[in-house]
């Protein structure tokens, strides 16, 4: 008899689209690797839905708070349902910048200096010299970033709207120029490499979930000492944290500063978006992994005590 899957999807985060669309690419694959497939829109009922269907395994496609927190997480380890992706302490630690930027440094991981102010003392001042960026402390998908740049004579009051999810407290930290670099985790294997170009502001919420918001160049072409370094200091973030399943890292590379470069590693994605303009499938792809196969990989990878 087939394995039933239960994909949870939409939720109720600022990521919710995203993962409504992550959820489809799951639960498509999932079908054409010949899994029983039951989709699910999560809703703050999910603990009962999934107490009452009893799936085999849960296929997490929820990106955001409570979906990527820890929280769900959590809750599956109670139910005693197998799931997808990193457990409960890798996902909190890797949801919170701050926390796994911490965890980055000790174990030999660049980073660029931050500090965590109270939004009100960030719109009312610059707190670090421009440019810099300011993010929430706990968010994906490049929700409610923005960049300050040299010129700008004020930091930005968006920050102070009523309808801000944000969060209170959030993250500034310097500017790194240069390049958008990211690599996949497929457990314990570093993929390959890709460059993010936009001709947008940043890789925001638009280049990264657009169609022709961004361009992916990969293999990214850099030197054979650079393109190692990001899968090295992947791998090493992955574990630093604890990660389970499949994880994609994003860095910064100035190749202006100084002789090899400045290269520094931003976040940790647990659960890394499976949209039509997604990076991991298409990393997983050039390791020769197809999407049904990276798909059933990953149902098979589920587990509890993750």
């Amino acid at each position: 008899m087939a394995k039933h899957v239960a994909v949870l999807k939409g939720g109720w985060s600022a990521e919710r689209e995203v993962s409504l669309n992550s959820g489809a690419f799951f639960a498509r694959h999932a079908k054409e690797a010949g899994y029983q497939v039951t989709e699910i829109d999560a809703d703050r009922d999910i603990g009962a839905v999934l107490a009452d269907l009893k799936p085999d395994v849960v296929l997490n496609s929820l990106h955001g708070r409570f979906g990527e927190d820890g929280t769900i997480q959590g809750m599956l380890e109670v139910l005693g349902i197998p799931y997808t992706h990193s457990g409960v302490l890798a996902s909190a630690l890797a949801m919170d910048k701050h926390q796994s930027k911490i965890i980055f440094k000790a174990a030999g991981v660049p980073v660029t200096h931050h500090i965590v102010a109270h939004r009100s003392e960030i719109a009312r001042e610059h707190v670090m010299k421009p440019p810099y960026v300011v993010k929430p402390v706990a968010e994906g998908s490049s929700v409610g970033i923005f960049i300050v740049k040299s010129e700008t004579s004020h930091p930005p009051q968006e920050v102070l709207r009523s309808d801000w999810i944000g969060g209170e407290h959030l993250m500034v930290e310097r500017y790194i120029p240069g390049r958008e670099l990211t690599c996949a985790i497929m457990g314990d294997v570093a993929l390959g490499v890709t460059e993010i170009v936009t001709d947008l502001n940043f890789y925001n919420y638009e280049a990264k979930y657009t169609t022709g918001g961004s361009h992916h160049v990969l293999p990214a072409q850099v030197s054979s000492d650079v393109y190692q370094n990001v899968q090295k200091l992947a791998l090493k973030a992955h574990e630093a944290l604890g990660c389970r399943g499949v994880t994609r890292a994003d860095f910064r590379f100035n190749d202006l500063a100084g002789q090899s470069g400045e290269l520094v590693c931003l976040e940790v994605n647990t659960q890394p978006g499976m949209t039509g303009t997604s990076l991991v499938p298409e990393l997983a792809e050039m390791a020769g992994h197809s999407p049904k196969d990276l798909v059933r990989w990953i149902v098979e990878d589920a587990s509890c005590n993750r």
